[in-house]
């Protein structure tokens, strides 16, 4: 099975295709997008607002460090 469907190809084709001309832009400021895996996030991410078919955003990993000790500090004698 692809991971990615036609969408997505074409919305990372133009985005790529823009950035060559220098006219994509980013988000709410509007900087110019010069880096290509900027683009390419920008086409995935209109491909899956459009309901494309795009794996989900890979969260950041976790590292486990074992269990969380509860309530810290030297114990009290009362008296």
């Amino acid at each position: 099975m692809a991971k990615y469907g036609k969408k997505a190809q074409s919305k990372v084709e133009r985005a790529m295709r823009e950035r060559k001309h220098g006219t994509l832009k980013s988000g709410r400021s509007g900087k110019r997008v010069t880096s290509r895996k900027q683009a390419i996030a920008i086409g995935l991410s209109e491909a899956r607002r459009e309901g494309g078919k795009v794996p989900r955003k890979g969260g950041r990993k976790r590292k486990g460090g074992g269990r969380k000790r509860k309530g810290g500090g030297r114990k009290r004698s009362r008296g």
